[in-house]
């Protein structure tokens, strides 16, 4: 999401970097602010509906300020690639530290996830949502919910803290250098990506245009809708039963 300053943006950032000129910080904030909407609705889709997005917007209103702060202009760095690796920081920080997932939604996880045991061996093959939610009485849409978000708990609690990279100074930070790979996980990484292309191969037109333009395009939900003509919540289904239905195949890698 590049951002093109205007000469009167160039001197609006001169003194807010030079004097810390109130004005020109309340502009900036309202300049970018689209970056933080956009990380919110980006995290928030693996979000249980419970989980308020005014306190997302709010953790990623305190890393746009945080990011203004810090920002040293002088480094060969967009402000706006700097301001979105702080802002999305501090939505995940924010909600690693808060136990969002509910305890019903824990145990429904549990109960799927003894079903899905159960089904896999009566049935010897991979289940889906529907035979799922046949079994427990649920709707399809419950099941899928419900993994995903149990999953995206799973995940927040190991990943790694984008402000843990930060120097002390509070001026740079590190960014892992990915290209340098080992042999060994080159070719696990190829495998991977193989298997990932075979498993997306065989979702549904929809759901494969969904993920891409989300993923590889990076759209927001609400702009996939506009380019399919569908709701923004039938989108968030379409993502979610898709990402439900690429869990369940990687699950059987490891």
């Amino acid at each position: 999401m590049g951002i093109v300053l205007t000469a009167e943006e160039q001197i609006i950032w001169e003194k807010w970097i030079s004097a810390r000129d109130e004005e020109a910080g309340n502009l900036l904030v309202k300049k970018y602010m689209p970056l933080v909407s956009y990380h919110v609705q980006r995290v928030s889709v693996g979000l249980p509906r419970n989980v308020s997005r005014d306190d997302i917007h709010s953790l990623g209103l305190i890393g746009l300020y945080d990011a203004l702060e810090k920002f040293d202009p002088s480094r060969d760095l967009k402000f706006d690639t700097y301001a979105s690796f702080r802002i999305r920081g501090a939505i995940i920080d924010g909600l690693r530290k808060e136990d969002w997932l509910s305890r019903s939604t824990r145990d429904k996880a549990k109960k799927i996830e003894a079903a899905i045991g159960k089904l896999e061996q009566k049935l010897m093959r991979n289940v889906t949502a529907k035979d799922i939610a046949s079994e427990l009485n649920l709707t399809e849409e419950e099941v899928v919910t419900t993994m995903n978000e149990h999953f995206f708990a799973s995940v927040l609690s190991i990943d790694e803290n984008p402000s843990e990279q930060e120097e002390k100074d509070g001026q740079t930070f590190a960014i892992k250098d990915t290209k340098a790979e080992i042999p060994e996980e080159k070719v696990v990484k190829d495998e991977l990506i193989k298997e990932m292309a075979e498993m997306i191969a065989h979702l549904n037109e929809n759901e494969q245009l969904v993920l891409s333009l989300f993923y590889q395009e990076e759209l927001t939900l609400t702009e996939i809708g506009q380019v399919m003509d569908l709701s923004t919540s039938r989108i968030s289904q379409i993502h979610s039963k898709a990402i439900f239905k690429l869990r369940q195949s990687l699950s059987k890698m490891v």
